[in-house]
């Protein structure tokens, strides 16, 4: 697939790490978007390759529970269940029961987007998000409390995929989870790290008891972490399935703490958790061309805009003089970084002024698919010129002007990544989140409840009375940046790829730095993931700090951009599918600035 595979796969087996990777078994207002979670330095990966399998996850603990189901003849979302129930453990900061996901799909033959966003409450309107004066509320003040508690959807969508591409018993899956639960894991570094700064995880009683010491210190790192109530709730979901989560006590507990909260009390009732339902929406894929091969690109739909972003800036990239700038010194140029900055303008006007849940939402001349169509991405890449547009306006793909205001930009965080390709030739790539760091930092049963409906925008209107797309409706799931993605050959159909990242409105510049660089630059998936981050959500350019040369800022700034350097924390996971000497091969690449590893056999 790529010309430096070969050469790379000589230095891997060179240094040992041809095998599997899993080693022993074992047990079964700037408009510079704040980070999803602080940065806890770099570590670097070593790049894996494995041959029948392998599983990429945010955390050491939550890949092995992933290894142990595939290697046990799990399928990838049997794989997938483990993981997500130990990521919920060891990483709750980022994703758990109390959140939502989207999941895609590949069973060999065809592509599934299993949707498992939380939903706003009945009682909840446009009004949500405002203050007595009528004016948007300060972001943690929406946060902290009931007030921004979705109802949460990852155990139906993970229930909706097993019952159709599960190969374990559903029980089983949840073993792994419930055995640390109740053994306790050690505390990483990046968990104490994340603790000690968080400002208001002290305030609920249930989360200090369990993240910190009597004293109010952070439990230290390498102490003993024990969760019995989680445990207690996985037994139960284990054996009575999804329906134990959404109905009955630990319902009524969920409702309890959101609406009982003393100052910020949410709208959630029992019956919107009994009639959450996951969805299966149709993928939105598009076609792209890179180094004369054409690949077909898969994402998920609306309410995420991850890939109809990430589709328009490639297409863009393509009608410009993008492809003929390579890597200098192992970075992107500056002339490249313009190219792709001004794309990134382009994608994120239209994202603000269109993008919303397709149930409330009617698409651009209607089918979203209009947002990617060749002409019209052609038109757009004609606006990028020799300087910096700085700031820019929504196109029109149809022939009306839209209904909808364009809309403010709005702060996102949060999320953790999955990918996995299984024996069988399943694949899946899953992003899943409770939104800011710790969520709404409301502790029910040993799990955190999401602040989702901050991804909603505050302010449900222009001063026009025009309504914004992606405004607060009961029931109405709030627009994402989650960009779960699966790339085939576009002549074979063949699996080429699954890969993801966290990062809040970032996930769209991370996973198409990392599409990119793979399938542009031939890199392998962990040089991709290694690579500086970089992007714009409209505002000023934005680099990872420290990690470009000073040039490149000042050739950026030449052409009339205004440069932020800042900490840009991504979570990529990637996994390509190569065939070397006709044998499948799969290499694993997994984020310097995060903990995960890849494992497999």
């Amino acid at each position: 697939m790529r010309r430096p595979l070969l050469a790379w796969l000589a230095s891997l087996a060179a240094a040992g790490l041809l095998a599997a990777c899993a080693g022993a078994p074992g047990h079964f207002d700037d408009q510079v978007p704040p980070q999803p979670e602080a940065a806890s330095g770099l570590t670097a990966k070593p790049g894996w390759a494995t041959r029948r399998f392998a599983v990429a996850a945010a955390n050491p603990l939550a890949t092995d529970a992933g290894y142990q189901v595939l290697k046990a003849g799990g399928s990838a979302v049997d794989a997938a269940i483990a993981v997500q129930m130990v990521l919920a453990l060891v990483e709750p900061q980022s994703s758990g029961l109390g959140g939502g996901a989207f999941l895609l799909h590949y069973d060999g033959h065809r592509v599934q987007a299993y949707d498992g966003r939380e939903t706003a409450p009945a009682a909840a309107d446009g009004r949500l998000f405002l203050g007595a004066d009528g004016k948007p509320l300060a972001f943690y003040d929406a946060v902290v409390g009931g007030r921004a508690v979705g109802v949460p959807g990852t155990l139906r969508a993970l229930e909706l995929a097993h019952r159709e591409h599960g190969r374990l018993p559903w029980a089983s899956l949840f073993l792994p989870a419930i055995r640390l639960a109740e053994q306790g894991f050690r505390v990483s570094p990046r968990l104490h790290a994340l603790i000690r700064h968080d400002p208001y995880l002290r305030r609920d009683p249930a989360a200090r008891a369990y993240f910190y010491q009597p004293d109010g210190e952070p439990l230290a790192v390498g102490s003993t972490l024990r969760n019995p109530q989680l445990a207690a709730v996985l037994r139960r979901i284990a054996a009575e399935g999804a329906s134990a989560f959404y109905r009955g006590d630990i319902a009524q507990a969920i409702v309890d703490k959101v609406r009982g909260h003393p100052t910020n009390p949410g709208k959630m009732t029992l019956a919107d958790l009994a009639g959450y339902r996951a969805k299966e929406r149709e993928p939105i894929c598009f076609d792209d061309r890179a180094r004369g091969h054409d690949w077909r690109i898969c994402g998920f739909p609306p309410p995420s805009s991850g890939a109809i972003a990430i589709g328009q800036i490639l297409g863009i990239l393509n009608d410009t003089d993008a492809a003929s700038l390579p890597l200098q010194d192992g970075l992107p140029s500056a002339a490249w970084l313009h190219l792709y900055t001004e794309a990134a303008r382009l994608a994120f006007a239209d994202r603000g002024q269109y993008l919303g849940d397709p149930d409330f939402v009617q698409p651009p001349a209607g089918r979203w698919t209009s947002l990617l169509d060749p002409a019209y991405l052609a038109s757009r890449a004609r606006l990028i010129g020799a300087r910096s547009m700085k700031e820019v306006r929504p196109g029109n793909p149809g022939q009306l002007a839209s209904l909808y205001a364009p809309a403010a930009d709005q702060v996102e965080h949060g999320t953790s990544h999955i990918s996995i390709v299984d024996a069988y030739g399943d694949a899946l790539a899953m992003t899943t989140t409770i939104e800011d760091a710790f969520g709404a930092r409301q502790m029910v049963r040993g799990f955190l409840l999401n602040n989702e409906l901050t991804d909603f925008n505050f302010a449900p209107a222009d001063a026009q009375g025009r309504p914004v797309a992606n405004r607060v409706e009961p029931g109405k799931r709030p627009r994402s940046s989650m960009a779960p993605t699966l790339v085939f050959d576009a002549a074979t159909g063949r699996l080429a790829m699954s890969t993801g990242s966290p990062g809040g409105a970032l996930i769209i510049h991370y996973t198409a730095k990392t599409l990119y660089g793979v399938l542009d630059w031939g890199l392998t998936p962990q040089q991709a993931v290694d690579l500086p981050n970089f992007g714009s959500t409209g505002g000023p350019t934005l680099l990872e700090r420290g990690r470009f040369p000073a040039a490149t800022v000042q050739a950026l700034q030449a052409r009339g951009h205004e440069v932020r350097e800042m900490d840009m924390t991504s979570g990529l996971q990637a996994i390509s599918v190569d065939d070397v000497h006709g044998q499948r091969m799969l290499l694993g690449g997994a984020d310097p600035r995060r903990e995960g590893i890849v494992m497999g056999d």
